[in-house]
């Protein structure tokens, strides 16, 4: 079980973190909160825990863009908790790895939008195998298998614009067929181009998620079906709006054990350097979570203006039941600006006990914020799939002490081994942590 105190300390608020294992020892460490809790990415430190509350939040106010530097990452590594240790998994002949799936057989499937390529990742031996999966895809990012379950028939990939699936049988290394397009009428691009996937537990269904079209708007018909997650049929017939109001829902995941959707979300710029937080949630099915009008719950975004019908000051049909006292708040306050992207649930034994069925998530980082924020992979304690809003720094490192960058963390894979397996999208990696003992 999990369990907490408060302790004062140096004007900020440390919360003493005991997780007590059936017959270990409680291992202890500090909670950052309050305003001491918003960081500069380069003094990130792994083991960190840290919670933004509501009232931490300013008001709002005008962003600082960061203008980071790129650097190359020569030998740097990333720095991950104590017993834990990080490998350079692969690197050679990728380019700008993003979202990353674990196959049922093990197997890392990877896609690199740009160059359109679902890439596969055999293991053998410790050394990792890449093959070209598919090629010629339309900005692909969502990746998964179904039916769901220890043998699949199809892997499913989420393009810019549609949601198309392949034949497939574990272990197949090269898609056998052509494509069959099951989604082609999906929003294309705008300013948020990924479309991630998930099936439901019973599988059932299918989610897809579709951010918006811009970064403030006032119900534009451009947003039509955007910051959104969509359901469909596995055979990609149109069932409803699953849940709206979520600017840029990037990253999609289901609790194994709970059923639950959850999903990482890119919030709004432009109104201050710690303003908007992004987060991490569970999803309720029919639920708002405020964009474009409103923000992190009942918080007003000044810029936005409501669509009216003419001088009667009705909302238009489609705003009718985003009302403020229909939003929904988040779990997870994310430092604003972090960029948050692909998640999974810890599903591995290789990790403590203290680990399984928490979350990982990759905090890309943002140009929107001075300090910059993000590139890290963060941690979500859970308990019973319950949040209270804490969040530990699990792996940095990729900011210099000049503020320059080397690595910017896209997607997070639990695999069949028990790593972590995390896609870096600015050094070409593809980095491995393991647990090794105290």
């Amino acid at each position: 079980m999990k369990k907490y105190g408060w302790i004062a300390a140096g004007g900020a608020f440390l919360l003493a973190f005991s997780v007590m294992l059936e017959g270990d020892a409680a291992k202890i460490t500090g909670l950052i909160t309050g305003q001491s809790a918003f960081v500069d990415a380069k003094d990130l430190k792994p083991g960190m825990f840290r919670k933004i509350a509501v009232s931490d939040l300013p008001d709002p106010g005008t962003a600082t863009p960061a203008g980071t530097k790129s650097i190359p990452r020569g030998d740097m590594m990333p720095q991950v908790p104590a017993g834990f240790k990080v490998e350079l998994y692969a690197h050679d002949d990728l380019k700008a790895p993003r979202q990353i799936r674990t196959a049922p057989n093990g197997d890392l499937f990877v896609a690199e939008e740009q160059p359109g390529m679902i890439l596969v990742i055999h293991d053998n031996k410790g050394k990792a195998e890449i093959s070209t999966f598919a090629s010629g895809l339309g900005g692909p990012f969502g990746i998964n298998f179904y039916p769901v379950g220890p043998n699949p028939q199809w892997v499913y990939v989420g393009n810019n614009a549609s949601v198309v699936r392949f034949a497939y049988k574990n272990g197949d290394l090269k898609a056998t067929g052509m494509p069959e397009t099951l989604v082609s009428d999906l929003p294309p691009a705008g300013n948020h181009r990924t479309r991630d996937l998930v099936f439901t537990k019973d599988g059932k269904n299918m989610l897809v998620a579709v951010g918006s079209a811009d970064n403030v708007s006032g119900g534009k018909a451009s947003n039509e079906h955007r910051a959104n997650v969509l359901e469909y049929t596995p055979e990609g017939k149109f069932v409803k709006i699953y849940a709206s109001g979520i600017r840029n829902p990037v990253g999609l995941a289901i609790n194994p054990t709970t059923g639950e959707l959850w999903t990482s979300v890119n919030e709004r710029d432009d109104l201050g350097n710690n303003l908007v937080p992004d987060y991490i949630t569970s999803v309720k099915e029919g639920g708002f979570y405020g964009w474009p009008w409103f923000y992190i719950g009942q918080h007003e975004d000044p810029r936005a203006k409501p669509d009216f019908n003419g001088k009667d000051k009705v909302l238009l049909p489609r705003q009718s039941d985003k009302t403020i006292d229909k939003v929904t708040a988040p779990d997870v306050l994310i430092q604003a600006h972090s960029a948050s992207l692909g998640l999974t649930f810890y599903e591995g034994t290789q990790f403590p006990a203290e680990y399984r069925g928490d979350i990982f998530a990759a905090e890309h980082g943002s140009w929107n914020r001075t300090p910059i924020s993000g590139r890290e992979v963060v941690r979500v304690p859970l308990t019973k799939g319950k949040s209270n809003g804490v969040y530990e720094d699990f792996l940095t490192g990729f900011v210099m002490p000049d503020g320059s960058s080397w690595g910017r963390v896209t997607g997070v894979a639990t695999g069949k081994d028990g790593a972590l397996y995390v896609t870096d999208d600015q050094s070409n990696s593809i980095w491995k942590v393991s647990y090794i003992g105290k």
